[in-house]
């Protein structure tokens, strides 16, 4: 049973790790065992939602993995919060931790700073592509192995600024942590400090 286990936790990284899907040709091959194994372990990973076969067949992940990440965004954000206050106040801007889902960047946690006449407001669960804004730059920089912070201007809101880290080493969690301004943001300045909020966070999540 462990085994079985073993096998169905590895094909469901394997799919997860395949963005146009896998065969179940190429998941035996990957995983060493034989097509009717993966044929077994998909089954059941299928009728529990966590994995789906498209038209052609091919297996990618299903809504029940969406379900589980859902449950586990709160628990994130709470470990998270703390760190972004100190951030916010530190800056003088809004801080956020986003995370990945799919091709998207959604915000899990928002700390506004308590001292700055303005500041934007960042609604939880906002999303937008990974492409577009530092704080989704950030992650794609992240999973390319870059630690470094990423500036961006007027990409989300005009006459917005934004700095963003991803934070490293957290198996399974896509993520940046980012501060957002109307005035112009020092890099120079924040990026060494929303890195280290990054940092800190990876920390409370391991």
């Amino acid at each position: 049973m462990a085994q079985t286990l073993d096998r169905g936790l590895r094909l469901l990284h394997l799919v997860a790790d395949a963005p146009s899907g896998l065969t179940v040709t190429e998941a035996a091959g990957r995983l060493g065992v034989g097509r009717a194994v993966v044929y077994r372990l998909a089954g059941t990973l299928v009728a529990h939602g966590m994995v789906r076969r498209d038209s052609t067949g091919r297996l990618r992940l299903g809504a029940g993995i969406l379900h589980l990440a859902l449950r586990a965004q709160p628990l994130v954000a709470e470990a998270a919060r703390p760190l972004l206050r100190r951030l916010a106040e530190q800056v003088g801007a809004t801080a956020h931790l986003t995370v990945a889902e799919g091709t998207e960047a959604v915000a899990v946690a928002v700390v506004e700073p308590s001292w700055t006449t303005f500041h934007v407001a960042y609604r939880p669960g906002s999303r937008h592509s990974l492409e577009r804004g530092a704080a989704g730059r950030a992650i794609l920089a992240g999973q390319r192995g870059h630690c470094g912070w990423v500036t961006s201007v007027g990409e989300l809101q005009p006459g917005a600024y934004g700095v963003a880290a991803p934070v490293p080493g957290v198996e399974g969690v896509d993520a940046s942590v980012g501060v957002v301004a109307l005035g112009e943001l020092d890099a120079a300045d924040v990026g060494p400090q929303v890195v280290a909020a990054a940092e800190a966070v990876a920390r409370a999540l391991r």
